[in-house]
């Protein structure tokens, strides 16, 4: 898979992007074309991959499927779905879809059929509570948790992933792959390399020890939050020693299985949103650039949108806005941050060897931190200075 070392993926959530959710279906053009319009930028933006988020049909935000072998209507049709791929590969783009395998839907037809016939061979796809209940997601009433014991999930859980591997995408995304059971995965993916030996797979991991996870389940990459949360709260409380150590750690995480790297995502407030300094964006952006790891941008962060995350219904949609659909750049769009990411994205594609690079702190005092990324291809000395807001790589 040498095509992942060089990937830099720009993530869109489509639903959100397109303004299908939550109209279901309001007369207006809310499918997956428009997101056509946006590739071009993507790809003036220097990345070479586009992320989506759920388009498989659902009954609301995407993460409660309801049927994994179908777009979802809001966002049109198997041909629209093949007309943003070819579209993208056409650009040079590979294509990251996102599923959810832990759970489904409150509308899923096993679930249904699950509860008309409690104890027949639709209920036996589910996890039980002791009191016989089928178990939900971390408390979330309408996600009903799989039964990852049995065959027969297995096995579908296969078909869908190699339905769309065979539609054009070139991996997934695997939604809450911490809350599954680690032989799951090790069973279900080699059975997909088996017919897809290039297809790359992200792991959804919130915390943990990456080498340990990536040993038993066989997945190629994880979401590393850790070092996510030491950027922004080391940048925004001043203290270069939070970022010191978390790339200590993360320099352990790169040698067991390069993470996925970001600065924001769907699911998290913006990073102009959770800096009090806008000049600290830039400092954010070198780290994400210079360091190993595989980088996502989260659409709209490039171009320095605000957008605070809220734990209430509807919480997430600051951070889910609907993007022009004539291509053109959304209010509050800030240039200077666009043509920062532009410059630091060039500067990691030049140097593609920051994919597994190892890191070493240098310096690290109350308000400057310096570090050399090194490997098999050069070495990149970084300084952040926190009190200035500015930022500086040079050859090492």
């Amino acid at each position: 898979m040498d095509w992942v070392r060089h990937a830099i993926w720009w993530h869109v959530y489509p639903l959100g992007f397109t303004g299908a959710h939550p109209d279901r279906g309001d007369g207006a053009d809310h499918s997956l074309r428009r997101i056509i319009g946006w590739l071009d930028h993507a790809v003036a933006l220097g990345a070479n991959g586009l992320l989506l988020g759920p388009v498989f049909a659902s009954a609301t935000h995407g993460y409660d499927t309801t049927d994994h072998l179908r777009i979802d209507p809001r966002l049109g049709s198997d041909a629209d779905f093949d007309a943003l791929v070819a579209e993208g590969k056409g650009r040079g783009l590979r294509i990251l879809l996102d599923g959810v395998f832990n759970h489904v839907g409150p509308e899923h037809p096993r679930l249904l059929a699950a509860r008309a016939d409690p104890g027949g061979p639709d209920d036996a796809w589910f996890r039980h509570t002791d009191d016989g209940d089928i178990a939900v997601f971390e408390g979330h009433p309408g996600l009903h948790t799989l039964d990852h014991d049995n065959p027969a999930v297995r096995d579908h859980v296969v078909e869908i992933l190699c339905h769309w591997l065979d539609r054009g995408a070139d991996g997934w995304r695997l939604d809450a792959a911490y809350t599954v059971p680690d032989d799951f995965w090790a069973d279900v993916l080699p059975r997909v390399r088996e017919r897809h030996p290039d297809a790359w797979f992200l792991g959804e991991v919130i915390h943990g020890e990456h080498d340990a996870v990536t040993a038993a389940t066989t997945i190629d990459s994880l979401t590393q939050y850790e070092l996510w949360k030491a950027i922004w709260s080391s940048l925004d409380d001043g203290n270069p020693h939070e970022l010191a150590w978390a790339l200590q750690r993360h320099d352990r995480f790169v040698a067991a299985a390069v993470p996925n790297t970001f600065v924001g995502n769907h699911d998290v407030t913006r990073l102009a949103s959770q800096l009090h300094d806008r000049r600290h964006i830039e400092l954010a952006v070198a780290v994400l650039c210079t360091v190993g790891g595989t980088p996502s941008v989260y659409a709209g962060d490039e171009l320095g949108l605000t957008g605070v995350k809220e734990e209430r219904a509807g919480g997430d949609d600051a951070v889910r806005p609907e993007f022009p659909a004539d291509g053109s750049l959304p209010s509050g769009s800030d240039p200077h941050v666009l043509a920062v990411h532009q410059e630091l994205i060039g500067l990691r594609r030049r140097h593609p060897w920051l994919y597994d690079a190892r890191t070493e702190v240098q310096e690290a005092t109350d308000d400057r931190l310096v570090y050399v990324s090194h490997g098999d291809g050069g070495a990149l000395r970084v300084t952040l200075d926190y009190a200035a807001g500015t930022w500086d790589v040079q050859d090492a």
